[in-house]
């Protein structure tokens, strides 16, 4: 089902090396990859002389040292952080104290631990993080060489930011649209009803391409955009067909829809069909039930 999105997995990348991306923007990509995080994170560096820097990322000292070789006879006067996941947050309380430069996001983690009988990447969040500045959707940050507009963008994560760079017309876009995979929609903190909804905001913008959190840039967005809306429509009408037939728990609805599927993906799996589930009850056409330790779900008749 994923052959209707165009995903482009090029990406010649050396970890720890600064590459100029564009007349504004580097990128250094950390030596973090896995199954979610494709090649490593990427941290981006905004200006010159006087730079924001775009998620530190982990706490890594090979990519910290990185940043900080750099930047090092240039000034950290920004720190911008999409979301609040241990790959793309931490690096910020490390960079924020040395330089004294103050963070931007939304705000901090603040969805509840999941239910134990699901699927969760309760791991993976980083609780600590909390903004110098909260910031809201539509507002601005600038200085006399660059600006970014803030764009809300929860679904991945309840406190997902995108950033729009308005001198170049491009969209930092963090995990909410990438161009080597589909975003991981993993519950509680992430929400599908919300994360469709971010994409329908952003099939109406103009932004001239995405540097993504992970992987190389979008840089036809619209299309790509509204192949992910598509995308999503079909896995959600295909998992509700499997509750139609029967198919109960999470377990056994990815077992048929996503069939062939690689061993260190089915967890992922499992993760954005609960997320589709949760949406569908939300919108009153399955419901949930507690059958002795498992969660089971059922068609509204």
């Amino acid at each position: 089902m994923a052959d209707d999105i165009p995903f482009n997995n090029s990406f010649d990348i050396t970890h720890g090396v600064a590459d100029q991306i564009s007349p504004l923007v580097r990128r250094i990509v950390a030596p973090n990859a896995s199954p979610f995080t494709f090649k490593g994170t990427c941290t981006y560096i905004v200006g010159r002389g006087e730079v924001a820097v775009i998620d530190p990322g982990p706490m890594n000292d090979d990519h910290l040292d990185a940043i900080r070789y750099e930047l090092r006879d240039e000034k950290i006067t920004h720190i911008l952080v999409t979301h609040t996941h241990n790959d793309h947050s931490p690096g910020a309380r490390v960079l924020a104290a040395e330089t004294g430069a103050p963070t931007y996001a939304y705000g901090p983690h603040v969805t509840p631990p999941a239910e134990s009988d699901q699927p969760n990447l309760d791991a993976a969040n980083d609780r600590e993080f909390d903004p110098a500045h909260h910031m809201e959707h539509g507002d601005i940050i600038e200085t006399g060489d660059w600006s970014f507009e803030c764009v809300h963008t929860p679904g991945h994560t309840a406190n997902h930011m995108a950033f729009s760079f308005r001198e170049e017309n491009a969209l930092f876009s963090g995990d909410h649209v990438m161009a080597w995979a589909t975003s991981v929609i993993a519950p509680p903190d992430g929400n599908m009803t919300a994360y469709m909804a971010s994409l329908s905001l952003l099939t109406e913008r103009k932004d001239r391409l995405y540097w993504p959190g992970h992987g190389g840039p979008v840089s036809n967005p619209n299309p790509f955009v509204r192949a992910f809306i598509t995308h999503r429509k079909m896995r959600e009408r295909a998992i509700f067909e499997r509750i139609e037939k029967g198919d109960r728990t999470v377990e056994a609805i990815v077992d048929k829809v996503y069939r062939g599927l690689s061993e260190r993906l089915v967890f992922a799996a499992r993760l954005s069909a609960l997320a589709h589930i949760q949406d569908l009850a939300e919108r009153g056409r399955i419901i949930a039930e507690q059958a002795e330790d498992q969660t089971i779900y059922l068609p509204i008749r």
